[in-house]
């Protein structure tokens, strides 16, 4: 089993590993152009790099010579170039060049580690176990479709994942929210669940109905907003999360586990326009200019969002580590199951 694969074999769910045999998110496709790029993704250093035809690589972010991050390096044609002495890398962690090399000594034997990664949707996948399963990537279908609206936002929180999670599946926190949050009187009514994810149902007051031209307005002026009834069903499909609201809106959040205490995650807000009719008729390059023009029409508002979540769930973290056996009082039952979820997904790599 690899380092990272290893983890702590505990009923408490806050000193949880991860289950290294599935996708996760670590950047997104804009974030890596021609300058290497230093991410982690539980405990792992990686570097990712494009090469000269634009494929994205990942490799251990080590050089072997010294021991430095190779992405405070660059990209030279298809390998990547250390910073320190200009040892390169190709794609698969060989060593290919040393440019002080005498010609009678051969390229050293060492050999760092390469990870499989795949550009979808916007985002950049990394697969960290130790051998490619037949798993896929999660994928966000809307991402290219037109009549979906996109906004990102960026979430660094220094609390364990489990936190996270727990507080994206937990739908009565919205009265965190005030002004910002999009539902009201949430209320679980049904749970499904198996060795994979969790899928809460609640019913809520949604505050937005996109069926007008002018209804995108109602994420900039809450006065235009109007309580009417809606499902609202969450999902953690491990190690991921995704929620729909209605037919109008699809949220995910993508993770990126750091360590016990440091979560990076995406979220991404989906608006959908399947309501305008006239406008699918449109040529397609004028729907895209659309689609494209309001890119992160609603980032404002998830931005805001962020910051609140972001708060509780660090007092959450900073209250567990100064007395780890103090006990929760759960009554969200969604919240109990994506806990054993966790477990579960952790405890089949013994």
């Amino acid at each position: 089993m690899s380092s990272l694969s290893q983890s702590v074999q505990t009923s408490d769910v806050r000193q949880l590993g991860i289950n290294p045999n599935h996708w996760y998110v670590v950047a997104r496709c804009t974030e890596v152009t021609n300058k290497p790029v230093g991410v982690i993704l539980w405990h792992q250093a990686i570097a990712l790099y494009r090469d000269s035809t634009g494929k994205i690589h990942a490799l251990e972010d080590r050089c072997p010579h010294r021991q430095v991050k190779l992405s405070h390096g660059q990209a030279i044609a298809n390998e990547l170039e250390c910073a320190y002495h200009g040892w390169r890398f190709n794609s698969s962690g060989e060593c290919t060049a040393v440019p002080y090399l005498a010609a009678n000594q051969k390229l050293p034997n060492c050999q760092i580690r390469r990870y499989p990664v795949k550009e979808q949707d916007g985002f950049i996948w990394l697969f960290p176990g130790d051998a490619e399963s037949a798993v896929e990537p999660m994928g966000l279908p809307e991402w290219e479709h037109l009549n979906y609206i996109a906004s990102v936002a960026v979430i660094n929180c220094q609390a364990h994942y489990s936190y996270l999670i727990e507080n994206l599946m937990d739908m009565y926190h919205g009265h965190l929210h005030q002004d910002l949050q999009a539902w009201a009187a949430a209320s679980l009514k049904d749970i499904d669940e198996d060795n994979h994810r969790v899928d809460a149902h609640y019913t809520a007051q949604s505050y937005y109905k996109i069926d007008k031209i002018w209804s995108i307005s109602q994420l900039f002026f809450p006065a235009l907003r109007k309580l009417h009834p809606e499902p609202l069903d969450v999902s953690y499909i491990y190690p991921h999360w995704q929620s729909t609201l209605g037919k109008d809106f699809k949220i995910y959040c993508l993770l990126c586990p750091v360590d016990e205490t440091q979560t990076k995650a995406y979220l991404i807000h989906f608006t959908s326009l399947n309501a305008f009719w006239r406008l699918h008729k449109l040529p397609v390059w004028f729907r895209r200019f659309i689609k494209d023009s309001l890119f992160n029409a609603a980032k404002k508002l998830l931005d805001g969002l962020v910051v609140q979540d972001v708060e509780m769930i660090e007092e959450e973290q900073q209250a567990y580590l100064q007395n780890p056996q103090r006990r929760n009082y759960e009554l969200n039952r969604a919240l109990i199951s994506v806990q054993k979820l966790m477990r579960s997904q952790v405890e089949r790599l013994g």
